[in-house]
């Protein structure tokens, strides 16, 4: 997997003389508000759930793209971890299992529209089977499936964590209900999730299009709404359960397969599909890291976990 990622990022640097950067450039700053948007859904969820805080967009947006910024480099979603932490010490009187629950209430736009593009690939019948997955070029999971064993002990191992996880829930589930029901305030009234939430949520979606359709072009691949949505499905299939950071294999090993039928050379798909995600990663970690830096005055993410006191004044929020 590893050389074929390098032949593609070798096709990347070969074809960098004939990015448009204007193009480009445009890509990157509808990924930029696009960020914005999802992190204000966020900060109203977390608003309605505790009204008696001053709940600042500027915290919550640093939170946010600190995950984003950390999932770009480190896989299994570590970045998740990190922006419940600031999100948390951004809201004094928050608890973590009503932080953590905000982010559901955030899913059901995102599944819903996610589901909506799945089924429409599978009209298209441009996905592949079960069959062809393993053998799919830089695939991130071939290994897994190539090796039952091993990934029977891990499923085994997830499943008694779980239970472990259910033990806890039931021991404190009265404390645990109001926890997570405090999350979902959002809803009541439910026209305040559709203005706060839905409207920010549908405007990242248009922004995530916008971003493919001038990226396309910043390659020379044909800007169409069918090139926009099949991309989008190999993003959204690629960061469903990332063995790598930003998911570069699966989502790479998905564009070549899904455009296998399109009259594009593999060069230009190679360079496109990397080009792409390392200029996303790299706006995610300047920005992501930059927020940290910002916040805590430090990199070291154990410095999170202080409670603000103990911290020097912020620059963000």
């Amino acid at each position: 997997m590893i050389e074929r990622l390098w032949n593609a990022t070798e096709s990347f640097w070969d074809s960098l003389s004939a990015i448009h950067w204007s193009a480009l450039g445009i890509a990157i700053g509808c990924h930029v508000l696009k960020l914005c948007c999802t992190s204000r859904a966020w900060r109203n969820v977390l608003a309605a759930a505790y009204p008696e805080e001053k709940v600042r967009w500027r915290k919550i947006f640093a939170a946010y793209v600190a995950g984003v910024g950390v999932n770009a480099i480190i896989p299994a979603r570590a970045g998740d971890a990190v922006r419940v932490v600031l999100a948390h010490r951004a809201i004094p009187s928050s608890s973590y299992t009503t932080v953590v629950s905000s982010t559901a209430v955030l899913s059901f736009v995102d599944m819903t529209l996610a589901l909506c593009l799945f089924g429409w690939a599978l009209t298209q019948g441009v996905l592949p089977t079960v069959d062809v997955l393993p053998d799919l070029p830089t695939f991130d999971y071939s290994w897994f499936l190539h090796h039952e064993r091993v990934s029977i002990a891990l499923a085994v191992v997830l499943g008694i964590a779980l239970i472990a996880l259910g033990v806890w829930i039931r021991r404190r589930w009265h404390e645990f209900r109001i926890r997570v029901a405090q999350a979902f305030s959002i809803f009541d009234p439910f026209s305040r999730y559709v203005r706060k939430v839905v409207v920010w949520q549908l405007a990242d979606w248009v922004l995530r299009f916008f971003a493919i359709w001038y990226f396309l072009g910043a390659f020379g691949i044909e800007q169409s709404l069918r090139n926009v949505l099949l991309m989008q499905v190999t993003q959204s299939l690629a960061t469903l359960v990332p063995a790598t950071p930003g998911g570069i294999g699966t989502e790479q090993a998905f564009i070549l397969y899904v455009f296998r039928g399109a009259d594009i050379a593999r060069s230009t798909l190679l360079a496109f599909s990397v080009g792409m995600r390392l200029t996303i990663t790299a706006v995610n970690v300047v920005i992501g890291f930059g927020a940290i830096l910002l916040t805590l005055r430090t990199l070291r993410f154990r410095s999170a976990a202080k409670p603000p006191d103990a911290e020097p004044q912020e620059l963000v929020g």
